[in-house]
């Protein structure tokens, strides 16, 4: 495979990649207030996401691909408030272990991490064009 078709496999997977991170880290933000429906019970857990570098033998380079989505194993913080319905018996209630700015970092960094993506597939694009019209003025 040519060298400007690997760079656009490989911003694809890179586009995948930011775009799984962009939901995860969707869900956690939907979910920062999201408490458990019974007394005393677990709220919503942050899930985090992580990502593996894997070698494609087509391109003879390496991808990135989704390793893992798992739950942040961090306590959860508890929040006097006796009336709530998943106060336990004290009036505590467990609040999910998402921090909203952490999310908005994370948020941004795969933003960030995307928009880079995107501009290597528009400069592949350009270079196979340029090379194109550049066989095509050859001939």
């Amino acid at each position: 495979m040519d060298p400007l078709s690997a760079s656009l496999k490989v911003a694809a997977s890179g586009l995948q990649a930011q775009s799984e991170r962009m939901q995860v880290v969707s869900e956690n933000l939907a979910n920062a207030k999201s408490t458990s429906e019974i007394p005393g019970g677990d709220p919503y857990r942050r899930k985090t996401i992580s990502f593996v570098a894997e070698l494609d033998r087509s391109i003879g380079g390496s991808v990135v691909e989704v390793g893992s989505v798992a739950r942040d194993p961090t306590e959860f913080t508890l929040e006097f408030n006796p009336g709530h319905e998943a106060a336990d018996e004290r009036g505590y209630v467990k609040m999910p272990n998402v921090n909203v700015l952490i999310e908005m970092a994370d948020m941004r960094e795969a933003n960030r991490g995307y928009e880079a993506n995107l501009q290597v597939i528009k400069q592949a694009r350009e270079l196979i064009s340029m090379t194109i019209d550049l066989m095509r003025s050859q001939s």
